[in-house]
């Protein structure tokens, strides 16, 4: 058993501090080809994870310490939904369909979600990221 802890949640945030992506994963899952991936995902302000989607796998994020702002978007880019994930706010987590345009942003240091999505692990297609010109 692994327990999720604050010195987990310490060591996982020191870690993306410390990292260039100013974001850190921590798996519970023993492979990137296991059916459920599990996650802590600490997350720094000024991380940038771009607007994305993933077109087989639903994605759950549940807020474990901190603030973070999860959009989903229009194939335009323009805002669906905003909600802010926190305590104080009272959103605790969402959980995003397969195929939905999606973007996460950290708003307070320290901040770390649970994410939870169906594997084997994916890299990204062109197609999964969105590209907005103009």
């Amino acid at each position: 058993m692994k327990t999720i802890d604050v010195e987990l949640l310490n060591r996982v945030s020191a870690q993306a501090k410390a990292s260039e992506r100013l974001r850190m994963n921590y798996n519970f899952h023993g492979s990137l080809e296991d059916k459920c991936h599990r996650m802590l995902n600490a997350v720094e302000p000024g991380t940038q994870v771009p607007i994305h989607r993933h077109p087989t796998k639903d994605e759950s994020f549940v807020i474990l310490r901190g603030k973070v702002r999860v959009t989903t978007h229009n194939d335009d880019g323009s805002i669906i939904e905003d909600v802010v994930l926190s305590q104080e706010s009272g959103n605790y987590g969402v959980d995003i369909p397969k195929n939905v345009w999606h973007k996460l942003e950290s708003l307070e240091s320290g901040s770390v979600i649970f994410e939870c999505k169906e594997g084997p692990f994916v890299e990204h297609e062109v197609e999964g990221i969105l590209s907005l010109k103009g």
